[in-house]
């Protein structure tokens, strides 16, 4: 008996069979496998805002797999899964470009390989409807932890946040928002296949018939628990904020608007606040100051001066200049000045945006590229992601790009806060993909905590987002505007917020290792298929 690698056994299964693609050397297996994996990178893409529609995440995952076939080789499963993740990353972060060219193409690359290595792991033949939805999964989950730090942008989740899988982000968080979409895209894309080849294959067999049907139960469970999911409670207690939008042109950097013309721009807002007993916190988004030292400069006297007006705490984002082992750094904080003009509390922005709030291999890039110089490197928080009001109610805090790590805003739910707010800037962003993009993701992280969520951004868009995600009211971009609304404070947890990422993170490898080693098993013996 003649000895194969995995390559050649499943080749010529499907050379016995008749009936994968693998074997078709025409222009279709050349070319239109190829392109239809790319195409269906670029649908998961247009699942997201601004352009999307969630359907197409599930299409687009069943493209996927309609293009990868029963039993592609190992360079198919690499070559397609790249060309799928280079279809999603590249179109769906392509706001990068903007911030920094070199780190697009170096994220773009990097997170497409993921996918990459993802198809190319995953079994093939009938057990490959429970492994490509887990590995794939698993490489969502690795970007959004590594490199620099993870970098969790035009995630499944984000696509997903409008429609019916949305709530299943209060049982498992993004991760298994990912999954079920890629579960549902492979179901779909094994039955079209089986369907139009009129496969006599091992996805037709009984064996094969079980798996796809134990799949679609675990989807429907998945989806099920959404509904009976806790999302806390209200205190019974409300706060009544003013989310204050300074308003300005789209698209123009920090170096183009002076710092003091945005800060005018907000103290004019708030002027426009009447004093009100029942207001309880003006809230001004990231970066809306920039100065050397805060505490004791002119602008916190003129901003001390509002809140005594108005007889409520402000909170302020702030940039202040430092110096750390003779270089010149910054921090990234959002403080909070109570009506008798002190500084009751802070945070200082932990997750530093890469390329955009400090430089990875800056000496590698600045040999490729003279645009790193024009970014600094912001010194890291370490506090904990809260700020607490002078009445006591603590708000999780996650300035701009940490909205999109989940962790942030748990960590916050878990010291007791009972809203969280978001104070953003992505003023520098032509267009509204990052911004959208953003507002998806407070959605997110609203559900997961089953908290209300408060975004403020000096251009837009700002906007109140309940508990189950809604949307409740949002800013247009570049105007000026003054949002107030009452806010109900909740406690309790969503089965997320008590569990985090890590019982399902492990649960994925246990099935991804699971159909690894059974598909591994169907693999040496499929050759010896009988079709007759």
């Amino acid at each position: 008996m003649s000895s194969a690698s995995p390559d050649t056994a499943d080749s010529g299964a499907a050379d016995q069979l008749d009936v994968s693609p693998v074997s078709d050397t025409s222009f279709r297996a050349r070319i239109a496998r190829p392109a239809l994996a790319l195409g269906a990178g670029v649908l998961v893409a247009l699942s997201l805002p601004p352009w999307g529609f969630w359907p197409l995440a599930i299409i687009g995952v069943a493209c996927f797999e309609a293009a990868l076939g029963a039993t592609p080789t190992r360079w198919e499963r690499l070559l397609f899964g790249w060309l799928f993740g280079a279809g999603w990353m590249f179109l769906g972060m392509a706001w990068m470009i903007q911030l920094t060219a070199p780190g697009y193409v170096i994220a773009g690359t990097i997170f497409a390989g993921y996918h990459s290595v993802a198809a190319g792991i995953s079994p093939t033949g009938p057990w490959r409807i429970l492994g490509r939805p887990a590995m794939h999964t698993l490489a969502e989950a690795l970007r959004f932890s590594f490199p620099f730090g993870g970098v969790p942008l035009a995630s499944m989740g984000i696509s997903q946040v409008g429609g019916p899988l949305g709530p299943i982000a209060a049982v498992g968080g993004v991760i298994l928002v990912t999954w079920t979409v890629f579960q549902l895209g492979c179901l779909i894309g094994v039955a079209w296949t089986t369907m139009t080849h009129r496969m006599a294959d091992a996805s037709a067999t009984k064996p094969a018939r079980k798996l796809q049907w134990s799949a679609l139960a675990a989807v429907c469970v998945v989806v099920s628990l959404s509904f009976f999911c806790p999302d806390g409670r209200a205190t019974g207690d409300r706060l009544r904020v003013a989310a204050v939008q300074g308003g300005g042109e789209q698209g123009t950097s920090a170096l183009e608007v002076p710092s003091n013309v945005v800060t005018d721009r907000h103290l004019e807002a708030t002027a426009m606040i009447e004093p009100d007993p029942d207001l309880d916190l003006v809230l001004w988004p990231e970066n809306t100051i920039d100065v050397v030292t805060f505490e004791s400069s002119e602008i916190e006297q003129r901003i001390a001066d509002e809140a005594s007006r108005l007889g409520v705490p402000i909170s302020v984002g702030l940039t202040e200049d430092i110096e750390v082992d003779g270089r010149r750094r910054f921090t990234n904080a959002q403080v909070v000045i109570s009506p008798n003009g002190e500084v009751t509390s802070r945070y200082d922005k932990v997750r530093r945006v890469p390329f955009g709030e400090y430089v990875p291999l800056r000496s590698m890039l600045e040999r490729i590229t003279s645009t790193v110089d024009r970014v600094g490197d912001a010194v890291a928080g370490e506090a904990p992601a809260v700020i607490e009001l002078p009445g006591g109610e603590r708000l999780a805090t996650v300035i701009s790009w940490e909205v999109f790590f989940a962790g942030r805003a748990r960590e916050g739910v878990e010291l007791g806060a009972g809203a969280i707010i978001n104070p953003t800037n992505g003023a520098s962003y032509t267009g509204t993909i990052v911004q959208t993009q953003q507002v998806a993701s407070s959605r997110l992280r609203a559900i997961e905590t089953g908290r209300w969520l408060v975004q403020v951004s000096p251009t837009g868009f700002s906007a109140f987002i309940a508990p189950d995600g809604t949307v409740v009211e949002r800013s247009s971009q570049r105007e000026q505007r003054v949002i107030t609304r009452d806010i109900e404070l909740r406690t309790g947890t969503t089965w997320y917020a008590s569990l985090g990422d890590a019982p399902f993170i492990v649960a994925l490898l246990l099935l991804g290792g699971t159909s690894m080693w059974f598909g591994r098993d169907v693999s040496r013996r499929r050759p010896t298929v009988d079709t007759g």
